[in-house]
């Protein structure tokens, strides 16, 4: 299964989103669908987390990760990872939905139990090596 996150960065903190359905916060992102490519389904994905009041330049994300996983969801199904870096200052309100309870902006300070494998042992890494959190 492909999947995709996207990281946006606000004052030296990462945004991230806690799922209703999920004990953890997550990347901004979800599955590839069949038709799509993994641009395709990043944006797609912002549109349908982040609600319609936030803005963002599709022409401002830039492929920056790729990797391989187990999906933490049930602990057997591999998964490739594309990660993006939206490289602009994402503008607007974010909205929670039925899918989405509520966003934080994260950064090392905070408790990392509170966070996706993916987060804990990739992106937060990555983000703390390239100095885009604090």
């Amino acid at each position: 299964m492909k999947v995709v996150g996207t990281m946006f960065f606000d004052d030296n903190k990462l945004l991230i989103d806690k799922p209703r359905k999920r004990p953890t916060y997550q990347m901004i992102g979800g599955r590839v669908e069949e038709h799509e490519t993994p641009l395709e389904a990043a944006i797609r994905e912002c549109h349908e987390e982040l609600g319609i009041n936030a803005q963002f330049d599709k022409n401002l994300f830039e492929l920056v990760m790729e990797f391989d996983e187990i999906a933490t969801s049930d602990g057997i199904t591999p998964i490739h990872f594309y990660v993006f870096q939206y490289n602009g200052k994402l503008k607007g309100n974010l909205e929670t939905s039925e899918e989405i309870e509520k966003f934080l902006w994260f950064d090392s300070s905070m408790d990392k139990d509170i966070l996706s494998n993916t987060l804990k042992n990739e992106v937060v890494p990555y983000c703390l090596e390239k100095k885009l959190i604090r």
